[in-house]
């Protein structure tokens, strides 16, 4: 399954330069490990996502953190990795 989810620059900025490995939502969508996730950039004048690359790649969900004390009610962590396709590999 593959869920688009919109985001500030600011967050996808870190995901991008590999600081960020993890994302907090709301579980509205009955994420699953091995799902795709899409980041669509909200419009930020302090942040250009695009500038760090283009497209944004795909990322997959490795590991749901969900029923943890520090978690509010129905929300979970989500671990995520790019995934690598053979384009941006040759980009790289």
């Amino acid at each position: 399954m593959l869920h688009q989810l919109k985001i500030k620059q600011c967050y996808l900025c870190h995901i991008l330069e590999g600081q960020k490995t993890f994302e907090v939502r709301k579980n509205d969508r009955d994420f699953q490990v091995g799902d795709k996730i899409r980041f669509l950039p909200l419009e930020d004048e302090n942040y250009n996502a695009y500038s760090y690359v283009s497209p944004i790649p795909e990322y997959r969900i490795n590991y749901i953190l969900s029923d943890f004390s520090g978690l509010q009610q129905n929300y979970v962590c989500l671990a995520i990795t790019p995934i690598i396709t053979a384009q941006r590999k040759n980009q790289q």
